[in-house]
């Protein structure tokens, strides 16, 4: 179903295209190997304002010029900083790929980092940190983080502290880059109905001249996990809680059954487990859901839910309730086919968006060094077994394995 094509230039820039025939709309982007988990103690955050700073000027652009390059076409022109990667992005009518190519292009690598712009950038991600305290259910996620891999980089949340995002100036982003930039660590994806021959001609022109930047990857890796359990006051009128722990890699065979795993217990369908146990037959929940996110060296399952400070300690019992099924009782064949065809459903139609698409080629090629098609993966979920599901609750979703967040409002 992938049906894409892939070049690689000399200087380890990939270039990805799939072609659409029945779309309009172009969606391309760099995607880059880097992250905040790339970050020394004294650059944390230093990723994600680089991100912000990539629109405040080029060699040969002024902030002004970049927001308007596109906006005047009607694309959309914009980017995201995970724990490991960078990805900057665009999306318009495809008569205008050329525009966007070009200015990805020298946003990515021809950043001049102004220092009046630094100085005004850093007062809005200071703004933005204020915006996610103030939302206890996005805060919890990111102090999760840290009781998971405690002073890990993986541990550190991706918008740096106060201290460190005050003391950075235009030299901090040069250097980072320098560290980490590496052209074989970065590709351009596009998904769009232009022919690939069209889309190579271009690349030719902006990815083909760039320097060749190489160098090998030194990642520190994840230590021993410790479980925690910690309750913080706050003045929220809602008590918060997360549940989890370390689980496997992207590279770990074990990885698609345990998102199978996860989808049963709690996954995106009103039917999970949890859904229907907390929210559906007792009303303590508005919102229960789990999470699995793979890196390339470990993985974080959690587990969320947000309920009346008085309620925490049933609806907690209630997860763990769950929990045990899982670990205690093997699915049936009909409850395995059940949970197979649902995720197989699931992914079949996250396909369909093509700006998905675009990010899955780049992705999956950055992190596995190739795109696996639906088909095969189809095949390893047709594969999964009742006994290696509960072998995998038994290991990761233990009351031994799992460490605990809680947000308690004030004089509750």
């Amino acid at each position: 179903m992938l049906d894409y094509h892939i070049h690689e230039y000399p200087n380890g820039i990939r270039l990805l295209h799939k072609q659409v025939l029945h779309t309009k709309i172009a969606h391309c982007g760099f995607l880059l190997d880097i992250g905040s988990r790339d970050e020394a103690p004294h650059q944390q955050g230093l990723a994600h304002f680089w991100e912000h700073m990539a629109f405040k000027g080029t060699e040969k652009r002024k902030s002004f010029h970049i927001l308007n390059r596109l906006e005047t076409v009607g694309g959309e022109l914009n980017a995201y900083t995970t724990k490991e990667k960078i990805c900057f992005y665009a999306s318009l009518l495809s008569t205008h790929f050329e525009r966007a190519f070009e200015l990805l292009t020298d946003l990515t690598f021809n950043s001049v980092f102004p220092g009046r712009e630094v100085e005004k950038e850093r007062g809005v991600i200071l703004e933005e940190m204020s915006m996610y305290q103030d939302a206890p259910e996005d805060a919890i996620i990111d102090d999760f983080d840290t009781v998971v891999f405690g002073d890990h980089p993986l541990g550190v949340n991706i918008l740096g502290t106060r201290e460190s995002v005050s003391r950075f100036q235009t030299a901090d982003f040069h250097a980072f880059l320098q560290e980490q930039m590496r052209t074989d660590r970065l590709v351009f994806s596009s998904v769009s109905n232009l022919p690939f021959a069209e889309v190579k001609r271009l690349a030719d022109k902006f990815l083909a001249p760039l320097p060749a930047r190489l160098g090998p990857r030194t990642r520190r890796p994840v230590g021993g996990y410790e479980r925690k359990s910690q309750s913080e006051t706050r003045p929220i009128s809602q008590a918060h809680c997360l549940v989890g722990g370390p689980a496997y890699s992207l590279n770990d065979a074990r990885r698609i059954p345990f998102f199978m795993l996860n989808n049963i217990l709690g996954g995106p369908g009103m039917n999970s487990r949890l859904n229907l146990a907390v929210r559906e037959k007792y009303g303590l929940v508005y919102t229960i859901d789990s999470t699995y996110s793979p890196y390339t060296d470990t993985g974080l399952f959690g587990i969320y839910f947000g309920t009346e400070g008085k309620q925490v300690k049933r609806t907690l019992g209630l997860v763990q309730k769950e929990l045990k099924l899982l670990r205690e009782k093997s699915l049936t064949t009909n409850q395995l086919h059940i949970a197979k065809h649902q995720l197989m459903g699931q992914l079949a139609m996250s396909e369909e968006s093509n700006g998905g698409m675009m990010q899955l080629l780049g992705k999956s090629t950055l992190d596995l060094g190739r795109v696996e098609p639906l088909s095969e993966i189809f095949g390893k979920i047709e594969k999964i077994t009742a006994a290696e599901l509960q072998e995998m609750a038994n290991e990761v979703l233990t009351d031994e394995h799992l460490s605990v967040l809680q947000y308690v409002p004030e004089g509750k």
